[in-house]
């Protein structure tokens, strides 16, 4: 899902913007919340480093971005792999000269009873949202640090706040960030680092669209029934959130220009768990 203006990511990174000449990576950035995220800071001024572990299609949706290949780079990225991450991440540096925000976005989803589920497939889980999380973090960190300046923003959940059934690793993880985002605050804050957490509330992307009939199967309802009375039930509208209203977060937390916002996590889910 991308944004109708996606063909004009590129043209306002000359002028001015919110983030002008700020180095950005954002994992798990090829397709999704995660390039909408890339759009919105390229047209913000930003230069964007698109990490996926598909590198064809990072080094592609750079190229949507920015066809001239200046201001938007593709790497390859398994970001539960310490080897990947330390490559991606000095070569997002040495392109760019250095590194002002982070987004920790990469994850994947897999539904199960808790009962029943695969020990492999957990800890698989919790290494890509937790480990890589972590391993970005630590990378991006050594180079905030050198510039006394940066913004490191998780991709969280609502299921970083409450727990739904058969999502038993994917709601630990969620609620893992947070508490991660919390340290880095606290460590960070000397350096001029701050740290938060954007938890969307269901967005209709890929990653949705195939938990649907896996949760049909499992609670023994219609699809239908899944996003009436299992997703959307607690929103305010009816409505899923869009990759667009999770691209303004992160936009409103990478561009705020002080230390007042950090180590917090923001909701947007159309009233899902209000706080």
């Amino acid at each position: 899902m991308h944004s109708q203006n996606e063909t004009s990511s590129y043209k306002h990174a000359s002028g001015g913007g919110r983030l002008l000449d700020k180095v950005a990576v954002i994992t798990g950035a090829a397709s999704g919340i995660g390039k909408e995220i890339a759009l919105s800071f390229a047209r913000e001024g930003a230069k964007v480093v698109i990490a996926d572990l598909d590198q064809s299609a990072a080094q592609k949706a750079a190229s949507d971005i920015d066809p001239m290949g200046k201001r938007a780079l593709g790497v390859g990225m398994d970001v539960s792999k310490e080897e990947q991450v330390e490559s991606g991440m000095a070569q997002a540096i040495d392109t760019f000269g250095g590194l002002d925000i982070l987004v920790s976005n990469a994850g994947v989803q897999i539904v199960a009873p808790l009962v029943d589920f695969d020990f492999d497939k957990w800890k698989k889980l919790l290494s890509i949202h937790l480990d890589g999380a972590f391993l970005t973090t630590r990378a991006a960190l050594r180079q905030m640090y050198r510039q006394n300046s940066g913004s490191i923003i998780y991709m969280g959940s609502v299921h970083s706040k409450e727990a739904s059934p058969l999502k038993a690793p994917y709601v630990t993880a969620k609620h893992g960030l947070i508490g991660l985002a919390k340290v880095v605050a606290k460590e960070g804050a000397a350096h001029g680092v701050r740290a938060n957490v954007i938890c969307p509330g269901f967005v209709r992307t890929p990653l949705v669209d195939k938990q649907i009939p896996e949760q049909a199967r499992a609670l023994g309802i219609s699809e239908a029934d899944v996003i009436k009375t299992a997703m959307l039930k607690e929103t305010v509208d009816g409505e899923f959130t869009t990759v667009q209203d999770v691209a303004e977060a992160a936009l409103f937390l990478a561009a705020f220009p002080s230390n007042a916002l950090t180590g917090q996590s923001m909701v947007v889910s159309h009233g899902w768990f209000m706080q």
